[in-house]
């Protein structure tokens, strides 16, 4: 199972994207695992498309590459503030670290600083 970032996603959807044929890549070698993000992941994503009025497009290629979204659980919020207070990183970064670690998954990222975060905390990192 591998939690796809923000920036494997929106790297994918947008071909001019600097990172477009890195996340192509990665996401060609994943094989048969399953693709995960957060919702809140997810949200952030669908906003560009959303303000170019093609999020049923976007919608539609993230369903194709089957990436499924994750709620983060009612009990998360403790999780989430220590994240935040442990690592320093940004509330969105930690719902995909939380997300990572409940799943026992790896996490794809070309965010350097949430790749250390996640290595720091015994995630495997997929990319970064």
């Amino acid at each position: 199972m591998i939690v796809l970032d923000a920036s494997i996603l929106i790297a994918h959807l947008d071909a001019s994207d600097s990172h477009h044929d890195r996340a192509e890549v990665l996401l060609a070698n994943s094989g048969n695992e399953d693709l995960i993000t957060s919702v809140v992941t997810l949200a952030e994503v669908l906003v560009g498309p959303s303000r170019s009025g093609i999020v049923d497009r976007a919608l539609i290629a993230l369903e194709q590459l089957g990436v499924t979204a994750v709620a983060i659980e009612p009990t998360g919020a403790l999780r989430l503030a220590l994240l935040r207070t442990e690592t320093g990183l940004k509330l969105p970064d930690c719902c995909l670290l939380l997300t990572a670690e409940q799943a026992d998954a790896a996490l794809a990222s070309f965010d350097l600083r949430l790749a250390a975060a996640a290595r720091d905390r015994g995630v495997r990192v997929t990319a970064g």
